[in-house]
């Protein structure tokens, strides 16, 4: 498989191609990260609950969501989004990105961006925003803040991903235990993290589940 990582023009040339392209087609999520299992949550609490493991069936692909008016193109690669100074609650967020089959996207171009730990968006540079590429085992770490509240949105981390040559699933994702999760109009409980961790340094884990066989 050619590898656009290794040209920088290549490597725009993809990125562009991911900002032109099509959404993926939307249905439920996988959360967890060990094996193609269903994630964990409380029987009790809807905003919590464990989704479908990956299978070759369409309902079982990651919900596509709406963009947001904050996205901009030519993303930093890079796999942290940490900077001297930044201030909120530590992050890492990982997982792996596979096909309906559970089997792995290796190459995959993963796109994230946020808000800070106050609820604001950089507009102007590219602070809590970059790109990075699945390993061979289809998998993707990324080191950032805990987002703080958007007015009028729950808790969220948007993200673009895109199997090599594919189509782009433009979607968010969600946290578990977020009281405005409920009001959030654009909140889908199939794309909630699985969420570790206390204090000052959180562990969160998603599968994105691909329209590909």
């Amino acid at each position: 498989m050619h590898d656009d990582r290794t040209n920088p023009e290549s490597r725009r040339r993809f990125l562009g191609t991911l900002l032109a392209a099509p959404l993926a087609l939307a249905a439920p999520a996988l959360l967890g990260v060990a094996g193609c299992g269903a994630g964990g949550g409380s029987p009790t609490d809807p905003s919590a609950q464990p989704t479908l493991a990956c299978a070759d069936d369409d309902d079982d692909l990651t919900p596509a969501e709406t963009e947001g008016p904050y996205f901009k193109r030519s993303s930093p690669e890079r796999t942290s989004l940490l900077e001297a100074g930044m201030a909120g609650t530590r992050l890492s967020l990982s997982g792996l990105v596979l096909t309906r089959g559970c089997r792995p996207v290796p190459g995959a171009l993963l796109d994230f961006w946020q808000a800070d730990d106050s609820g604001a968006y950089d507009n102007s540079g590219f602070r809590l925003r970059g790109h990075q590429f699945t390993d061979a085992a289809g998998a993707f770490r990324l080191e950032t803040v805990l987002p703080g509240l958007y007015p009028g949105r729950t808790r969220h981390v948007h993200v673009k991903v895109q199997a090599p040559g594919q189509s782009v699933l433009t979607t968010q994702l969600y946290f578990p235990g977020e009281s405005r999760n409920a009001s959030d109009g654009l909140f889908h409980s199939e794309l909630l993290m699985e969420l570790s961790g206390s204090g000052s340094a959180r562990e969160a884990r998603f599968n994105f589940v691909l329209d590909l066989p």
